[in-house]
């Protein structure tokens, strides 16, 4: 910024000059001063001047408004949400070597019975945890629930009704891309501050349990991620991310980095997967998630169904192509079928000639994570959903009953090869 303002001033005076310039005619022979010449009568463009004519005009104030009106948004979202966001310190568990070892995060007020929201990550295997405020109280917390898959962790603190502002959430379901995202975090430790960058991705899955413990159950991703390039930083996780009305439209949770330090990849859970994990962490201390029991190719890899519709010559270029079901799962019982023929597409094997799933309850579904995002928001175990089916030339529906997520699942058969 530095240097571009100083070229900016030296094209500004090279501007007066050249200016200056023009006033001599090109046929005058240049002027000549001597030592008895007064300065009054040397011309114009070499007569001394001060540094108050050398100063430009200040900009009308309705320009320095309009270049400010961002700025000032900012500084309104900022005031209004940072007495929701707090610190949070923890002392970790001993390991087997008797050491413990603190960390940092943040986190922000959910209700005013004092349950904050924070990462999974940030609070599991605590021995004690600590939660700053705003205004520097702290207060000793508890942990109410931990969800890995979600990495969602839900404290309790008592603190004084006045120091209890919660947040408001938005509907993360009408983000799209290149819309402003504003984290409010703790990074490194430095307590409220503000980074600011847009939305530069939607349906993102991570691994989140994996991620964190090497005892869950695999293969399990958290859907529906948003990714960010605003500053998320070591700190920053369990804060908010925020949209231009300062509403909660996710939580910070995790970083791609080769360094340790952000590199322009941030990754956040969105608001409908806190509001509906949250309330359950508060009554049952853990979340129960429906288990279909298929699997598919992952549409990162060009294997989806919009990359598979044309070589495997499909009826439909959107839903999710089953590669595999599990045995005495709820989609074996309602009769799914995966694939059965081993097909080549731009050197990956797949299974084609399986089921493929394009809506559920009346709800079209584009690709895998749309399928784990409704079962995640929208379903629980025991619960029976309508699943419109394409095989081969035809489209019906089917009913499923989902059940809770095993702990440990059974290997899916694979029907036509690796």
């Amino acid at each position: 910024m530095i240097v571009k303002f100083k070229k900016q001033a030296l094209l500004i005076t090279a501007g007066l000059f050249m200016s200056a310039c023009s006033l001599i005619s090109p046929d005058a022979p240049p002027p000549q001063a001597s030592a008895s010449t007064p300065i009054a009568d040397l011309p114009l463009n070499i007569a001394a001047r001060s540094d108050s004519e050398l100063q430009p005009t200040a900009v009308p104030q309705s320009i320095i408004d309009a270049a400010d009106a961002e700025y000032v948004l900012l500084t309104n979202i900022y005031e209004r949400v940072v007495p929701s966001v707090v610190n949070v310190e923890v002392v970790v568990k001993a390991t087997e070597s008797g050491f413990e070892d603190s960390a940092r995060g943040s986190g922000f007020i959910y209700d005013t019975s004092g349950h904050i929201i924070t990462n999974a990550h940030v609070a599991v295997d605590t021995r004690s945890v600590n939660v700053t405020f705003y205004d520097g109280y702290v207060a000793e917390a508890e942990v109410v629930g931990v969800d890995l898959f979600s990495d969602i962790a839900v404290l309790k603190v008592k603190a004084n009704a006045a120091r209890l502002v919660p947040v408001i959430f938005a509907d993360s379901d009408l983000i799209k891309v290149g819309e402003r995202a504003i984290a409010i975090g703790n990074p490194f430790g430095l307590a409220s501050s503000m980074t600011v960058g847009i939305v530069s991705g939607l349906g993102r899955q991570l691994p989140s349990a994996e991620m964190i413990s090497n005892t869950v159950t695999p293969n399990f991703n958290n859907p529906s991620i948003i990714q960010v390039d605003t500053q998320i930083n070591p700190g920053n996780s369990g804060g908010p991310l925020l949209n231009s009305h300062g509403e909660v439209i996710g939580i910070n949770t995790a970083i791609r980095s080769d360094s340790g330090v952000f590199q322009g990849v941030g990754f956040a859970v969105p608001a409908k997967t806190i509001t509906r994990i949250v309330p359950e962490l508060i009554t049952k201390g853990k979340v129960e998630y429906s288990w279909l029991g298929i699997s598919t190719r992952s549409a990162e890899d060009g294997l989806g169904v919009a990359a598979l519709a044309e070589p495997l010559k499909l009826p439909v270029t959107q839903g999710v192509l089953i590669d595999e079901v599990t045995p005495n799962s709820p989609a074996s019982e309602a009769g799914l079928q995966g694939g059965d023929r081993p097909t080549t597409v731009r050197d990956f094997t797949v299974c084609a000639g399986g089921d493929i799933i394009i809506a559920i309850d009346g709800n079209y579904v584009k690709d895998m994570d749309g399928l784990m995002s409704y079962l995640v928001t929208n379903t629980q175990p025991g619960e029976t959903i309508n699943m419109m089916i394409v095989r081969g030339d035809e489209t019906f529906e089917v009913p499923v009953t989902l059940r809770a997520r095993p702990e440990e699942t059974s290997p899916t058969l694979p029907n036509c090869g690796p």
